[in-house]
């Protein structure tokens, strides 16, 4: 199907079309009480009603061919005989079949049936590179940082890929994101999921706030006095309303000082913008509120005032009538200047980081001096430099008030840094999404400004977030038993803040969410990683760790990420990460207890069936003794009594003296369910006792082969290994005690379940 002459000839016939017939094409103005008419069909597909007749007939004339498919999943175009040029193997490139969809492009190579999935909205840029001998080049850059070149045999149909992409993977509007449209494939997760995991107000409740010292502000409700903060505020009791209007008139974007954590021996860290100082003006109200929020500390005398600019940049920005606070207007307040750069530099040093990674003939001396002129791990350095510096003085109980520009981007990277030093409960899954969405969704970062979501303005673009993760990621790799989670989590988080598959991160502050109805229209992120808990789980991580962790700042303890920004490069990773090798390791010592712990309760239950057994025949065979006229003595041995007994039970007959008196093997104690023989075999069938070494598998059983980045996850019930996709079943195992569900694949599932294939 010529995609090109499609669209072509669609949009003229929209044109020919009346206003009415032209404004039904829409889909946000069919109304959902309308009675449908009886459905049109095209290739036996039905067409929705607000497409014409004439469109209808046009396509059926005009185009024979029925619509291609690749799964489930709709193709607009199809590409065969299309190489992928791997940067470590140029002179063998992936021979395979290129398929457009609305939402992906899809990669398959036919002998090895390897699929290689991007998502347009994680594309950072395309470039259509010049003709060669064996076809028109495509460069895709994405923001996942793979890279990936496709040589198309037709230079036209590589100029129809180009132009489709470039009006799919950044749309105009931002109701048009992935989100708006994303459908699970399973419908286990509700769309409601996830978007109640979080309250701020209950987060300032496990923070002990409000109390007598601090307090909610109610000026903020609907969002007047600052547009871009939440709409619960917690500021000093001691700050009246002239003071909190004047101050966040005094502070750009409006955005005043506010609390952002307490910790437990009362000092705090607030967050706020610079003040419009320019270089004489000042503000009563303003000053009054950071003395105010210095009072809240009764443990010091003084505070810090940390600007995360370098000093040389808040000096110009005084020129512009901003700044930052003129000391000899604060009283009691130590000023510092840290030197995190601003987001252009951070933006052009990713830049500089990502064509380091993508040199065509990386040598060592090259890499390291292309990793060092891009600037991006003292970049790294410097933020964490900072918010060690807020961490400290923190936990010595001196309060600290944060800020930047405009108190959105290097502002909520040390704020939420510093709170993860301090505190381990964000240093939990649930304590992490927490921390985000306090400090960042919450405290306003444009994360669709920031990640490129929409088309807008490339010089608002940068990797705060980025930036953020990788932080936590040195922490992690310098204690990893202070953190539950693992690598694969932050690696999910900065994937899916870029898809917009997730409604969590679109929008740039908390009112924008609102406005656009997100919780309603769209799924949680939180939802879903709900689902996967145990992917992430982090096997050496100790709940009882020291509670305040600080970062080593030594330059050779500032580490690469290569699982990040490298991961996608074949024969630089490992085949199975450590972590994971111990998480497999973990879960098959968990799955042998808990089948341990039920097979003992079980032979507990059945030599208590067999002790009650004994006794009562012990006790029909001193009846029947004492009804002979001659007594007998004999030796009373239960054992020898058990096993006779039992042997003469096993093969009687209807004769046997002891039936007429109703006693037999089968009611000689009533079986408990705990007791009951039947079903045993099937319990202990249902446990794998033996895994098979992940080591040993190449290929997943649906023909997937592994490679560095893919999950391999075990059944818990037939122990083999299994890719994502062919364990997407949780399931109680008959012979496990604790009855939770656990991974199986489908096959067992279908077993377990008594649901024939």
């Amino acid at each position: 199907m010529d995609l090109t002459r499609f669209m072509n000839k669609f949009n003229e016939i929209e044109r020919q079309l009346s206003p009415t017939s032209a404004l039904r094409l829409s889909f946000d103005n069919i109304s959902p009480e309308t009675e449908e008419p009886e459905s049109k069909r095209l290739w036996g597909v039905p067409v929705p009603p607000f497409v014409s007749d004439k469109v209808v007939t046009w396509l059926e004339e005009e185009f024979t061919d029925p619509p291609i498919f690749y799964g489930d999943t709709l193709v607009l175009k199809k590409v065969e005989n299309v190489r992928m040029i791997d940067r470590y193997n140029t002179k063998n490139p992936i021979l395979g079949t290129l398929y457009l969809t609305a939402t992906h492009l899809i990669f398959v190579e036919p002998d090895t049936n390897k699929e290689t999935w991007i998502l347009h909205m994680h594309i950072a840029s395309i470039e259509k590179l010049p003709l060669t001998t064996t076809g028109s080049p495509l460069l895709i850059r994405c923001k996942t940082f793979l890279s990936v070149t496709f040589v198309i045999p037709k230079d036209s149909e590589c100029h129809d890929v180009y132009m489709s992409l470039v009006k799919l993977y950044q749309p105009v509007s931002i109701n048009k994101l992935y989100c708006f449209n994303y459908q699970p494939v399973k419908d286990d997760l509700p769309k409601s999921a996830g978007w109640d995991f979080f309250k701020l107000e209950h987060e300032f409740k496990r923070m002990r706030v409000p109390n007598d010292i601090w307090t909610l502000c109610s000026l903020n409700a609907n969002y007047e006095l600052c547009d871009t903060y939440p709409r619960q505020i917690y500021v000093p009791q001691e700050a009246n309303t002239a003071m909190l209007i004047g101050s966040s008139r005094f502070r750009s974007k409006g955005r005043l000082p506010a609390l952002t954590y307490l910790h437990s021996n009362k000092a705090s860290i607030c967050r706020c913008s610079q003040p419009l100082s320019g270089f004489s003006a000042r503000c009563l109200e303003d000053e009054q509120m950071l003395e105010a929020i210095r009072k809240t500390n009764p443990n010091s005398d003084y505070m810090y005032v940390v600007d995360t600019r370098p000093r040389i940049n808040a000096l110009a920005n005084r020129a512009t009538g901003k700044g930052y606070e003129n000391e000899a207007f604060y009283e009691n307040i130590k000023f510092h200047f840290l030197g995190i750069e601003n987001i252009h530099v951070q933006r052009t040093s990713l830049q500089k980081l990502v064509e380091a990674c993508e040199q065509k003939t990386p040598t060592m001396s090259g890499f390291l001096n292309a990793l060092e002129s891009s600037g991006w791990l003292k970049h790294i350095r410097s933020i964490l430099d900072t918010s060690s510096f807020i961490s400290n003085v923190v936990d010595k109980g001196v309060s600290v008030v944060v800020h930047c520009s405009d108190g959105w981007d290097r502002t909520a990277q040390v704020c939420s840094l510093a709170a993860l030093m301090l505190d381990p409960f964000y240093r939990t899954i649930k304590g992490f999404q927490s921390l985000i969405e306090k400090d960042w969704l919450s405290f306003g970062h444009k994360f669709s400004d920031r990640c490129g979501h929409i088309q807008t303005d490339n010089r608002e673009v940068s990797p705060i977030f980025t930036q953020f993760l990788d932080c936590t990621w040195q922490l992690m790799s310098q204690r990893n038993d202070a953190f539950e989670f693992n690598e694969r989590f932050l690696l999910i988080l900065h994937d899916h803040v870029h898809s917009c598959q997730f409604g969590t991160f679109v929008g740039n502050c908390e009112k924008d969410r609102l406005d656009l109805k997100l919780t309603e229209r769209t799924f949680s992120l939180w939802g879903y990683m709900t689902n996967h808990l145990n992917e992430y789980i982090n096997p050496l991580y100790k709940p009882n760790v020291d509670e305040t962790i600080k970062a080593n700042l030594a330059p050779q303890c500032i580490k690469f990420w290569r699982g990040m920004y490298s991961r996608f490069e074949s024969g630089v990773h490992p085949r199975e990460p450590l972590g994971d090798l111990l998480l497999a390791s973990k879960d098959h010592c968990n799955s042998l207890e808990d089948h341990v712990q039920h097979l003992t309760k079980r032979i507990a239950s059945f030599k208590n069936y067999l002790s009650k057994s004994a006794k009562k025949l012990q006790d029909v065979t001193v009846t029947k003794t004492n009804s002979k006229e001659t007594p007998t003595t004999e030796i009373n041995d239960n054992k020898y009594n058990y096993d006779k007994k039992l042997s003469e039970l096993s093969s009687a007959d209807d004769d046997h003296p002891l039936k007429p008196s109703g006693i037999s093997f089968a009611n000689l104690s009533q079986l408990s369910e705990d007791a009951d023989p039947n079903g045993l075999a099937e319990e202990i069938d249902s446990v794998a006792v033996d895994w098979k070494p992940m080591r040993k598998v190449t290929v997943c059983s649906c023909s997937t082969p592994f490679d560095q980045f893919s999950k391999k996850t075990h059944c818990w019930k037939c122990g083999d290994v299994f890719c994502e996709r062919c364990i997407d079943k949780n399931i109680p195992l008959p012979g496990q005690d604790s009855g939770r569900p656990v991974p199986v694949c489908r096959t067992c599932f279908r077993l377990v379940q008594k649901i024939s294939p």
